[in-house]
């Protein structure tokens, strides 16, 4: 019966033009965990790779099945790309998740324990420890764990108490001697997030690891003094973290206070997922659904022989005992347009040419520099930005904490619905409102998403405005990890603009129009459609075509009928598209002359590139935005047009390079699905996140992608 209903709607969704955007993530998410099987890993990469899979699925449930119950609790309609209605999708997701969390468990247990076994590491339980050892655990349980370890009844005289998201929580059902059976009490008891998930036992050539979780259940009984313990049942919960802030007339007066009072209801949220071990007391499972109001296809069963929460792992990945095991980060080159400067001081080699960065091949020190220099210039004036996600330790808040105290005028937006980065965004633009610095806390309803740098510099007599903008964030920490675009230029059309933008941003302003900015919320769908449509008009005219496009994400239904009415016009389309991608390509009729793939290895892609052929004319943009529905009317998003001809080669060279990359890429299929893209007979490997460190600028300036 299940299999004929899961066919049914196989049916259904093939029959779409569209794939549905959560299902097309689920796939992006198999792609993070095909890297945790490739042979070539070492077992770190491997355990890195598992942990992201695991993390990235916290934030699905979180966000997107949360979204989901939105709908179905207030019995909204929503029918998704798929075709399907609430009910019948969340069945479908619902059983794509399963098959995942199945495959990531066997993955663990088959494959990475036994490698981990291998390098002489050992994840096992504390009847495999010598006398001495279990004693050291006993120890570290009675002085460091019991302590912190609250047991909540729940009863006819007690509340149920709130269990905490994403933490491993125990299930104790006791009773006490002599009562009847239907006298049973549930008790909770939740491990806090700031424990080590292992306690690690070094020996002389080899580390043995115990999950906290043993080490409770061990010494548990201690809790429960007097009383029959019947079952215990180790479970963990995923709550709803979507929400929206809310439209208000006086939004600025109440907006912290508002994402604070938003961050609270997110530890009480909705109850949208139980993972939970094998073994467990059913009586206990019917009492936790019935509450939260779930079916069993939203309880994932985990194997004693695998683990509860894999993002865990990160502990092991971090043990400074593996550090030389860890793959290196290869040193990073100059720009292509920053090779002969020397020494020359940051703001004298912007006047001279535009800098284009491509991280983490380059570095992101030419920026942090240039915010460091303005800090300490006397004829710096202001600096403006934009920030977005900030790293722990920002060497960025130091330098505009030191302009601001040096006198400058200092305009900082920190958008504080950065999701999952709220607290940290608050606390930091609170260090800068102290300072003097003038702070806005995000736009009302819209999210900030654009990346700017502006800083104003007095030049004898005249004045000169510095700029940055980018796709990615101000954050040294990513940095090293995402493959990102950043463009640095004292160009005054480029300066206009993003003083317009600012303007907008801080003000009350609305531009009647930018020269080299394309924005969002305004007007990026229609000019992005005005240049597919003029690459279909040119086909159909007989004249060159091509549209090469690289974004996290595809998902914005009014741009993928636009790409499929050019496809029709016999426009060859290439699509870049690291995760969600919400394009069905090579459907005969339909989108033949689209292809699609997506890049996932050692770093992440996030660059957004756009390229239009333009009958030679190109035209090319980067920025912050992807082709989704959010992007383009609920974010606050820019695009700046590449004009120097060298800095356009190195965009296009960027976008040859991925389409030639057989190590790391995937191939979608026209049923959504994607098949990894290897060397054909005699072709060599090229492998992108090895082949940019090595670039050669001849090559570069060669780059064709229309021939």
């Amino acid at each position: 019966m299940k299999l004929a209903v899961a066919d049914k709607y196989d049916s259904i969704i093939q029959k779409s033009d569209l794939v549905s955007r959560d299902l097309s993530w689920l796939t992006f998410n198999d792609r993070v965990l095909d890297q945790s099987k490739k042979s070539h890993r070492s077992i770190f990469e491997k355990l890195k790779f598992l942990a992201i899979t695991a993390s990235n699925l916290d934030e699905f449930f979180m966000i997107r099945v949360g979204s989901l119950y939105n709908y179905l609790d207030y019995e909204k309609e929503r029918v998704d790309y798929s075709g399907l209605r609430e009910e019948p999708f969340k069945a479908k997701l619902m059983s794509e998740c399963q098959i995942f969390h199945q495959d990531q468990h066997e993955h663990f247990t088959q494959v990475i324990l036994p490698e981990m076994q291998s390098e002489h590491i050992t994840l096992g339980n504390i009847s495999k420890l010598s006398e001495a050892e279990k004693e050291k655990v006993h120890q570290y349980f009675q002085k460091v764990i019991y302590p912190m370890l609250t047991p909540m009844v729940y009863d006819g005289y007690r509340t149920f108490p709130i269990l905490m998201n994403k933490l491993l929580v125990f299930g104790v059902v006791t009773t006490s001697p002599g009562d009847r059976k239907d006298m049973r009490k549930l008790s909770f008891v939740q491990i806090p997030a700031n424990i080590p998930r292992f306690f690690e036992i070094e020996r002389e050539n080899s580390l043995f690891l115990i999950p906290i979780e043993e080490v409770i259940r061990e010494n548990i009984i201690s809790l429960f003094r007097n009383v029959e313990i019947a079952g215990i049942s180790l479970f963990r919960i995923t709550r709803n973290g979507d929400f929206t802030l809310e439209e208000s007339e006086d939004m600025d007066a109440n907006f912290l206070e508002e994402v604070k009072r938003k961050l609270m209801e997110r530890k009480t949220g909705r109850v949208v997922r139980i993972e939970i071990e094998e073994g467990y007391s059913k009586w206990m499972l019917n009492s936790l659904l019935e509450r939260w109001n779930l079916k069993m296809d939203s309880v994932f069963l985990v194997k004693r022989s695998s683990m509860l929460d894999f993002t865990g792992l990160w502990q092991v990945v971090g043990n400074k005992r593996f550090k030389e095991r860890l793959p290196q980060v290869h040193p990073s080159v100059k720009p292509l347009s920053y090779q002969d400067e020397g020494t020359v001081e940051i703001f004298e080699a912007l006047k001279e040419k535009d800098i284009l960065l491509h991280q983490p091949y380059n570095n992101i020190d030419p920026i942090l520099d240039l915010i460091d220099s303005a800090a300490d210039d006397p004829d710096v004036m202001a600096i403006k930005m934009t920030i977005y996600r900030l790293a722990k330790d920002s060497r960025i808040t130091k330098s505009l904490l030191r302009a601001a105290e040096n006198g400058k005028h200092v305009s900082v937006l920190f958008e504080v619905k950065a999701r999952f980065d709220e607290e940290n965004n608050i606390r930091e633009a609170k260090k800068l409102q102290k300072a003097g610095c003038f702070v806005i806390y995000g736009i009302s309803n819209l999210k900030t998403h654009t990346k700017l740098l502006l800083i104003v510099k007095r030049d004898g007599s005249e004045i000169t405005r510095f700029v940055h903008l980018g796709s990615g964030n101000y954050n040294e920490d990513t940095a090293r990890l995402y493959t990102d675009i950043g463009l640095m230029t004292t160009n005054e059309v480029i300066a206009n603009d993003v003083s317009e933008f600012f303007n907008v941003i801080t003000g009350h302003s609305m531009p009647s129009q930018y020269q080299n900015l394309i924005t969002a919320p305004r007007d990026m769908r229609n000019q992005l459609i005005e240049y597919i449509e003029k690459e279909a008009e040119n086909a159909r005219n007989g004249l060159p075509s091509g549209i090469f496009i690289k974004v996290n994400s595809l998902e914005d239904s009014e741009s993928i009928y636009a790409l499929y009415r050019a496809s029709q016009s016999g426009v060859t389309i290439k699509l870049i598209i690291r995760g969600i991608c919400c394009l069905r390509p090579q459907r005969p009729g339909l989108s033949e002359n689209i292809e699609v793939i997506s890049i996932v290895g050692d770093f992440l892609e996030h660059s957004r590139i756009y390229h239009f052929h333009n009958n030679g004319a190109t035209r090319t943009y980067a920025g912050s935005a992807d082709m989704m529905v959010r992007s383009f009317d609920k974010r606050l998003e820019s695009l700046f047009k590449i004009e120097a001809p060298l800095l356009e080669k190195q965009l296009m060279n960027i976008i040859s390079y991925n389409l030639r990359d057989n190590v790391n890429s995937y191939v979608m299929q026209e049923d959504g699905s994607y098949l990894p893209k290897k060397p054909a007979e005699g072709e060599s490997e090229f492998n992108i996140h090895k082949e940019f460190f090595e670039l050669d600028p001849e090559e570069v300036s060669k780059v064709r992608l229309v021939n």
